[in-house]
């Protein structure tokens, strides 16, 4: 989800150190009988980080300054990151989302898959290239914003990434919402495939009819199951008629392209709460950022939960246990600023990637121009950091 009340936001997204760029092990330095999770690295991408030889952007934002800086801007820019795929070398796919927060204020932001590489021991993040998504194919049915095809943040809100064993890509999308499925360079395979039963108001199949899902709710998580055969997307949104602060996740079958039927209740902590990702441990068991809406020192929960689909408890939903807690990070190293404790204050935090045991990675989408929450009245980097769990997961 990007709704941005005006200047707040950000993002979340982790990732797997190459050997040359990081720590000599996640483990360095252990909490002693403390159960909190503990930051092992910190880097971070500079807020005004644009694509080279781009075209320009930002153009439908005015010209009023925002956190100090003045759209429009002379590029595309490297932000908004709210999906992550872990590559294997050290390197990750990350995924912009559509843009500046709504469809009507990002018909200049080009949709794109970013390639990073973070560096701990620099505190840097390098962008090694991307590519755009585009349906030059005509997969979609409904008239596009640009003539040349090339998707826009006003065509859809990709807000989740996973990549499959031959190389393409699923996207989650929460304009419609739509699972999206691209080639390894971003050309749009099929045509955008509706969850059964749940539109949302930017749907543009809706032909007037009333939707039951909230604007920009859709598919804000999805996780891959270990096999390949299927697919997660969890809704940011609660369906008209669910309970309040129940999210949907249901099952989908990559080989059949269709939904099975099977579907889990994920409940929020507060109905005033969002998930920002989702990612899975085994066939039971999925890491979720769920978080409020709040930045900086105002933000009072941003935490990783460990979600059981088996409910032991029987009371319909997920039983979740708190893996991390983003806001009481253990820092015994100061390696994000301070000695003690780090603190990652951000209103949306959306990328969650397992890159050992006990180690995660978590990323920020830092909402360009428009988040401050590190820094108020600037805008906040993309900041990266790696998270070592109180226990672990032993994940599949």
């Amino acid at each position: 989800m990007k709704r941005i009340p005006l200047a707040v936001g950000s993002a979340v997204l982790a990732l797997s150190l190459a050997a040359s760029a990081g720590p000599a092990s996640y483990a360095d330095a252990e909490p002693e009988g403390t159960g909190r999770a503990m930051l092992t690295g910190f880097a971070s991408l500079p807020a005004q980080t644009f694509v080279p030889g781009s075209e320009p952007s930002g153009s439908q934002l005015g010209t009023a300054p925002v956190n100090g800086v003045t759209p429009p801007f002379p590029g595309q820019p490297v932000q908004g990151f709210s999906g992550i795929v872990r590559r294997g070398d050290g390197t990750f796919d990350v995924l912009s989302d559509n843009g500046y927060g709504a469809k009507n204020n990002s018909a200049d932001f080009l949709l794109r898959v970013h390639r990073i590489k973070p560096d701990f021991r620099a505190g840097t993040v390098q962008v090694l290239g991307g590519f755009n998504l585009s349906d030059p194919d005509r997969r979609v049915s409904w008239p596009l914003t640009r003539a040349d095809r090339r998707l826009t943040g006003a065509d859809f809100d990709v807000e989740s990434i996973v990549r499959a064993d031959d190389g393409t890509y699923w996207l989650g999308d929460e304009f419609g919402p739509f699972l999206l499925h691209f080639s390894a360079n971003g050309t749009l395979l099929e045509a955008p495939i509706e969850l059964p039963g749940v539109k949302a108001p930017e749907n543009p199949t809706l032909n007037g009819a009333t939707p039951n899902l909230a604007g920009s709710k859709g598919f804000e998580g999805m996780a891959r199951s270990a096999d390949g055969r299927r697919l997660y997307p969890l809704l940011e949104g609660t369906v008209s008629g669910d309970p309040a602060g129940t999210l949907r996740m249901n099952e989908f079958d990559v080989r059949r392209r269709a939904y099975t039927g099977r579907r889990w209740t994920y409940r929020l902590d507060s109905p005033a709460n969002a998930i920002g990702d989702a990612i899975v441990v085994d066939d039971h068991r999925f890491l979720i950022i769920e978080r409020d809406n709040n930045q900086g020192d105002a933000a009072a929960l941003k935490r990783v939960y460990l979600a059981d689909t088996r409910d032991r408890d029987h009371d319909g939903a997920l039983d979740k246990t708190l893996a991390a807690d983003l806001l009481d990070l253990a820092d015994p190293k100061g390696l994000g600023g301070s000695g003690g404790t780090f603190r990652f204050p951000f209103q949306t935090i959306e990328d969650v990637v397992i890159l050992d045991d006990r180690t995660i990675g978590v990323l920020n989408d830092n909402n360009f121009p428009f988040s401050s929450g590190r820094t108020p009245g600037r805008p906040d980097d993309d900041e990266f950091i790696t998270v070592r769990l109180p226990w672990r997961l032993h994940a599949r």
